[in-house]
This record gives C-alpha cells, structure tokens and sequence, in this order.
C-alpha cells in the first residue's frame, strides 16, 4: 500500500465511490470492489462511516460523537483518528 497521511481534527475525508456500504441491524458491512474484500464495523463505527458521508471535517464528526455518546474529547479524538487512519490504509477513504 502506499504511504497515506496521518488523520487530524482538520482532516477532509471522501468515502471512495467503489466502497458498497450495508448496514445490518446497527452494525457495517463494507465491501471494496477494487479488491473484493469485506470489512466489519462495530456500531459505533458504523456511525462514524454514516457521519463521514455528511460532514466535511473529522473535527465535526467529533463533535457529533461527543454529542450523541458519553465520551470524553481526548478520547474520542483518539479513537476517531485512529479509525479513520485505518479505513485510509484499506484504501476505503481519501484524506486531505
């Protein structure tokens, strides 16, 4: 894979056009047509993908997150960042 950047708060996320998304009972499927692999998401990622499909920042996202769930902003900052970087490295998301 090649090199992606690292997410922060001022990241701009794109869900990549050949990743199918299906939420089953509250949780994620995605597949990723390019190389068809299958991916699960927990439901609170699931929401996160959701979230990425609206907001332009992941400093948004987290505010929706903070909002909707009893977290702590350091921690859902983390957790976020750490998330997103890993659906960049899958290739199932572009950062900017």
């Amino acid at each position: 894979m090649s090199s992606t950047p690292q997410p922060t708060l001022a990241s701009l996320v794109r869900l990549k056009p050949d990743v199918l998304f299906q939420d089953i009972q509250g949780e994620a499927v995605l597949l990723d047509l390019h190389s068809g692999t299958y991916y699960g998401l927990n439901p609170l990622g699931t929401r996160i993908w959701q979230l990425l499909a609206q907001h332009k920042t992941l400093s948004a996202i987290a505010a929706v997150i903070r909002n909707e769930y009893d977290v702590a902003e350091r921690q859902c900052t983390a957790d976020l960042l750490e998330l997103v970087g890993d659906l960049a490295q899958r290739g199932l998301i572009d950062l900017t």
